[in-house]
């Protein structure tokens, strides 16, 4: 829910395409040897290859990163010489939902130095940690808290000028 309205309140001119992780398998190395890179994992990789930037959307589960999108992140970084290709340079940006009250805090402060290992940057003019999302989103899944709302639209501003200006 958080990702489509980030992708609704993008500045005019910004393209936001969305991706799942869905179909990733977990990550075993034997799998990669002897099958190599599976077909969504390598989908995935070059749309964010291709991307002028990467917005990542986290939950928090147990006060921490989710395993199922680390998970991806171990296989998109496969094999290691495609991590400064998909990775390396991109400026990146976190935000985050999350139905207790504690925001997403200790789960972007997580991906920090997976982040830094990854040869990213990311941007830190803003941040977005929603929350009790069941009082921000409608069971329709759409933003219904202004404050949010605007937080929001502020925060997709500035990271689409900072990724305009790491662009020239």
């Amino acid at each position: 829910m958080l990702l489509r309205a980030a992708s609704q309140l993008a500045p005019d001119g910004t393209t936001v395409e969305t991706a799942s992780i869905r179909g990733i398998p977990l990550y075993d190395g034997d799998v990669e040897v002897d099958e190599g890179i599976p077909t969504p994992v390598q989908e995935l990789k070059t749309r964010i290859a291709e991307a002028d930037g990467l917005l990542i959307v986290t939950p928090e589960y147990n006060n921490s990163i989710p395993g199922v999108l680390k998970n991806a992140i171990d296989w998109l970084s496969r094999p290691a010489d495609d991590i400064h290709k998909v990775f390396g340079g991109r400026p990146v940006a976190l935000i985050g939902a999350t139905p207790g009250s504690g925001g997403t805090s200790l789960a972007q402060v997580g991906w920090l130095p997976i982040l830094r290992t990854l040869g990213t940057v990311p941007w830190f003019g803003g941040r977005v940690m929603v929350s009790n999302a069941a009082r921000v989103f409608n069971d329709q899944g759409e933003m219904i808290d202004e404050t949010t709302r605007s937080r929001l639209q502020a925060f997709m501003s500035g990271f689409a000028a900072f990724v305009s200006r790491r662009q020239r």
